[in-house]
């Protein structure tokens, strides 16, 4: 059994900064990969970052390269998304998810394990 938290959401003005952490529990194999996801009202699940537990190789969308940056700390077993310069349309809640597909996986179907999500609201 594979568990996923996050944490580190709040309220925040347009161009402030907020971390959020996963913390995984559980069994895990090397070639696992996790991912952030976020969703906004009245849409769908968007894929934000990606990075691999055996590697550290990272993923970020187009819509947030140069702003969020995915990273891990295998020892704590935390995997975080620094999200920088924040906009109101970054507004959305949170999800991380966990994914063994070997090549970069995009939808949420591909993704095993959820966590619960931590909302994230940025005011202009």
């Amino acid at each position: 059994q594979v568990q996923l938290a996050e944490s580190g959401g709040g309220l925040v003005q347009a161009g402030g900064s907020l971390k959020l952490s996963c913390v995984i529990t559980g069994r895990t194999y090397t070639g696992t990969a996790i991912g952030w996801f976020r969703q906004a009202p009245g849409k769908g699940r968007e894929l934000v970052a990606t990075i691999r537990f055996n590697n550290g190789n990272t993923w970020h969308a187009d819509s947030v390269r140069g702003r969020f940056t995915i990273s891990r700390d295998n020892a704590k077993n935390t995997v975080y998304l620094n999200m920088n310069s924040l906009k109101p349309d970054d507004t959305a809640r949170y999800y991380c998810a966990a994914t063994h597909a070997l090549s970069q996986a995009t939808m949420p179907n591909q993704y095993t394990y959820w966590g619960q999500g931590t909302q994230v609201t940025v005011s202009s």
